[in-house]
């Protein structure tokens, strides 16, 4: 993976900062022209990492319930800035899956992708514009946020 270019910090000692945290970034994607680019989160079990992604996609225009793609794989979204994928990798035992699935056209194509689990593809899937990695601490997450493209730049500008 690319060397990051920068990387914030941040912690979430609640939901509603969760909530906020997603808002805003939000905000960025509508700011950045023409919607593509790859966002992972990576964190144990329970981390709020589809919490977050639940915030992020309600407060991008995705009405309705927002399921978790952990036995789907992945759920497709479409709202006014684009066409959403969020993944979930949790399940994949080898990188090849990803492969096997079809992936690589999305992944070739205009849009966010929101994947979780990236490290169970590793080294098959495109390194990510912004990565964000949870640490649970008690019921405070910590989180840094690395950009590695200029799309995960403007991200965290």
């Amino acid at each position: 993976m690319k060397n990051p270019t920068i990387v914030k910090t941040l912690n979430w000692p609640d939901e509603a900062t969760t909530q906020a945290s997603a808002q805003h970034l939000a905000g960025r994607i509508s700011d950045v022209p023409s919607l593509n680019a790859c966002i992972t989160l990576t964190g144990d079990l329970g981390a709020g990492k589809t919490t977050w992604v639940r915030h992020l996609l309600q407060a991008l225009g995705v009405q309705g319930r927002v399921k978790s793609p952990t036995y789907a794989v992945v759920e497709s979204y479409t709202v006014a800035l684009g066409d959403i994928w969020h993944f979930d990798f949790y399940r994949f035992n080898d990188p090849q899956e990803w492969e096997d699935a079809g992936f690589r056209d999305i992944f070739a194509s205009a849009g966010l992708k929101l994947c979780e689990w990236p490290q169970n593809v590793q080294g098959i899937m495109p390194a990510p514009d912004l990565a964000l990695h949870i640490v649970m601490n008690g019921t405070d997450r910590h989180v840094s946020l690395t950009a590695f493209t200029p799309v995960g730049e403007a991200l965290l500008a």
